[in-house]
C-alpha cells in the first residue's frame, strides 16, 4: 500500500515562499509521474504541476515561473518550492502519484493534503 504524506504548508504573507514536501512509502515511485494539485474553498481541485520519471515537468500557467517541482528518487521524495506567493494560491495542496503521464488528475495515489494560506 502506497502512502503519500505532505508537509511544509502554513501561513505566509503575499510575496513569501514555502517549500512543500511529499514523502512516499510502501513502494518506490521512481518510475511514477508525481504531481501536485490544489483545492481552494468552494472550488474544484486543480492541477498545479507534474514531473515525469525522466524529470520532464509541466506547470499550470497560474504558477509558471513561481513554483518549481523537484524529486529525489533515492529518498522517494517530491518537493514543491513556491515563491512569490499570492493570496489566490491559498488552498489545500495534494501530492499524487500516477503510473502514467497525466495532468488531469487520474492519479493512482493521493496524499491527505497540506494547507497553504497566503495573506494579503
Amino acid at each position: 500500500q502506497v502512502q503519500l504524506v505532505e508537509s511544509g504548508g502554513g501561513l505566509v504573507q503575499a510575496g513569501g515562499s514555502l517549500r512543500l514536501s511529499c514523502a512516499a512509502s510502501g513502494r518506490t515511485l521512481s518510475s511514477y509521474t508525481m504531481g501536485w494539485f490544489r483545492q481552494a474553498p468552494g472550488k474544484e481541485r486543480e492541477f498545479v504541476v507534474a514531473i515525469s520519471w525522466t524529470g520532464s515537468t509541466y506547470y499550470a500557467d497560474s504558477v509558471k515561473g513561481r513554483f518549481t517541482i523537484s524529486r529525489d528518487k533515492a529518498k522517494n521524495m517530491v518537493y514543491l518550492q513556491m515563491n512569490s506567493l499570492k493570496p489566490e494560491d491559498t488552498a489545500i495542496y495534494y501530492c499524487a502519484a500516477s503510473g502514467n503521464w497525466d495532468t488531469r488528475g487520474n492519479y493512482d495515489y493521493w496524499g491527505q493534503g497540506t494547507q497553504v494560506t497566503v495573506s494579503s
